[in-house]
């Protein structure tokens, strides 16, 4: 894996799990450089367009622009389309996690989430 600082950026409408995403990116010892947050996908992609970013983990039920909106923007974008979006939920229909997959997200994680698998998801797409 490389030792190169990355920069992520965590997309989540609540406040508390930002803070828990971040956390436990911190207790992942991957190399981390800025993490910066968005509360949903139109601050995601101000952000996105102003920094370099290597990974984004995103919420998939956000208001004013979803986990899947901001997946479909990305994709449809020459300059963010080979960005990995990992996307969190609680989901539990399987079509939303289906259409994720289909616009191309790079993984999923559902809620409650460990360290462990978080590190584990982060460091297999990291590596590629």
């Amino acid at each position: 894996m490389s030792a190169e600082p990355l920069n992520l950026l965590v997309v989540d409408d609540s406040t508390a799990i930002r803070k828990i995403l971040m956390r436990v990116l911190s207790q992942t010892g991957l190399p981390l450089g800025k993490v910066l947050e968005a509360g949903d996908g139109r601050e995601a992609l101000k952000l996105i367009e102003s920094n370099d970013i290597a990974l984004i983990l995103s919420d998939i039920n956000m208001p004013n622009m979803d986990g899947l909106e901001l997946l479909r923007a990305l994709r449809a974008s020459e300059k963010w389309h080979d960005v990995p979006v990992v996307l969190i939920t609680t989901e539990g229909a399987q079509e939303k996690v289906e259409e994720a997959v289909a616009l191309g997200a790079a993984s999923y994680v559902r809620k409650p989430f460990s360290a462990d698998l978080l590190r584990d998801k982060l460091a297999a797409l990291l590596t590629k």
